[in-house]
Parts: structure tokens; sequence; C-alpha cells
């Protein structure tokens, strides 16, 4: 049942440009974050090595965001604010604050990062546990990151946002054109990190691989297999079809996280977000499958719905 419902939308080309697309951005996301890791605390150990009042405790114990503000903060939060701020690149633009937990400034060089990220990362840890979303705005905004061309940086997250602000879900093959170019110049400049050549490699195939799926018999790809994408999964006998499947329930939530976040929040609720959430909601309860899958998500936007 799984794998026929599956068939139905990869046999919709646009739609599974979109799955690819967004499979890349999960790819690219795995090959960041090393680097990343690395370069923010090398950055954390900086700061606290040229200044030593940074290296002081919270005086209060109790420096906490309001929103996007940080005010009433004790000397040393409001010393790290001032730092931040040095080493942001927009630095009038809007920083999320409240991504962050100042006390924390001093001891964990990932509240610093978050500085720098979308709203909604105030319970993110890691770098592994951020989308790429937040690890391209990190390297956008904030100076550490300096021997990158900013230009494909800029451009990849614009067509992340093009891809996950998508109502219908689908991309057309012109585009898809367009956001492969700037995916290869955007990964040349880390032909240094294996991770990201690995990355780099997996891209590639991925932007080439036919997903289609044999609907009689065994699972099987028209093309290319899947053994150099996820070799260590497909060699286990899990069936393409339900690997393809677990591709697209990563992306699909993490859009709906997004657009429920956004929704939640009263201050920062726009018209778009909300219609895109309809849609989102009426995409998934057209699909049998998807709408089992995504429950618990379909219950918070009929909530999200009825309180308006």
């Amino acid at each position: 049942m799984v794998r026929e419902q599956l068939v139905v939308r990869l046999n919709d080309g646009e739609y599974t440009n979109w799955l690819k697309a967004g499979r890349c951005l999960l790819i690219l996301k795995e090959g960041l974050h090393p680097f990343i890791s690395q370069h923010i605390r090398a950055f954390h150990r900086d700061l606290l090595n040229q200044n030593a009042l940074l290296r002081k405790p919270c005086e209060t114990s109790s420096c906490k965001p309001r929103g996007n503000k940080l005010s009433s903060a004790c000397r040393v939060c409001r010393l790290w604010q001032t730092v931040i701020l040095a080493h942001h690149r927009q630095p009038s633009a809007t920083v999320n604050w409240d991504n962050c937990s100042p006390p924390a400034w001093r001891t964990d060089h990932w509240e610093v990062a978050k500085a720098y990220m979308p709203r909604g990362q105030g319970r993110v840890k890691a770098a592994d546990q951020c989308d790429a979303s937040a690890l391209l705005n990190l390297i956008n905004y904030c100076d550490c990151f300096q021997a990158l061309d900013l230009k494909f940086v800029r451009e990849v997250i614009q067509y992340r946002n093009e891809l996950m602000h998508s109502c219908e879900l689908r991309m057309k093959d012109e585009w898809m054109r367009h956001y492969q170019s700037t995916l290869k110049h955007f990964v040349r400049q880390f032909s240094h990190v294996q991770e990201m050549a690995t990355a780099g490699q997996q891209i590639d195939e991925m932007l080439t691989v036919d997903l289609s799926i044999c609907v009689s018999g065994v699972d099987q790809m028209d093309s290319v297999d899947l053994d150099g994408l996820e070799s260590d999964v497909v060699s286990k006998g899990e069936s393409s079809a339900v690997l393809i499947s677990q591709w697209e329930t990563e992306l699909l939530q993490e859009r709906l996280q997004e657009l429920l976040h956004a929704a939640d929040d009263e201050n920062d609720a726009k018209t778009q977000d909300k219609e895109q959430l309809k849609m989102m909601g009426g995409f998934l309860q057209a699909n049998k499958d998807l709408r089992e899958r995504f429950s618990a998500e379909l219950q918070a936007i009929n909530s999200l719905e009825v309180r308006e």
C-alpha cells in the first residue's frame, strides 16, 4: 500500500524534483556539520582568549531573552551580546536572541552559534541536530567563516527557501538545472573537507538517479540503483520504496515543523505561512499513507484552525 501510493506521487516529475532537491539539502547538511562544529569551537575559544571578562560567569544566571530582545542582561551577557554583534555580517538584521541561553555563552560554543541562525533553534544543542538552513545562515552571517564565496552561500539559501516554500511541493526541470549548478559551485569551495567531497558525490548521484519504482515484483530502480547513496541501508535488504519514503518523511517533517512554529508564534504568524500550512494539511490528507504517518501534525494543524 505504501509503495503504491508513493509510486503515484513519484509519477509526477515535478514532485520528484522537489523530493530530490530536498534530499540534496539533507545530504549537504551531513557534509557541513563536522566542518562547522570545528570552526565554531575555534571561534568560541578565540573569543574567550581575547577578553577576560567573557570568561566570567553570568552575574545572575537568569539573563533571558524576551522574543528577539535581550534587555536587562548582566554586564557579562551584555558584553557577549556586543561581541556576537561585532562578528555579525549584518548586525542591523533581526537577531534571534531567543535561540540562545545567554548564561551558557561562556561554556557552550553552540549557544553562541545559534545567535546567527533563523528562529526556532532554542532546543538544538549541536550542529548535527540542525537543518541545512540553520547551518547555511550561520556561515552567511558569522564572520568566522572567511575563505568562502558568500555569493554561492546566499544562492543556496535562496534555492532552499524557494524549495521549502513551494506551496505545491513541485519544482520545474529548469529550476533543478540552476539548483544543481549552484550546489556544485558551493560544494567545490570545500574540496579540502572529506565529508563535503563525499556529500558532493552523493548529491550528483541523487540529482541523476531515476526514482521511478517498478510496482510489479521486487522494487528496483530504473537506472542507477541506490547503493552509492545509502549502501549500508540497502545492503540490509531494505527496499528502495521504504528508503525513498523515509527521505520524503524527513523532508515533509522539516517543512511542517517550520510552518507549525511560525503559526504558533502569534507575534510573527503570517497569512502566507497559514495558507501554506493549510495546503500542506490538504496534501497530507489526500495521501492515506502520509495522513497516517503525520496524524499528530494534522491534529496540530486542525487545532490551529479551530483557534482562529
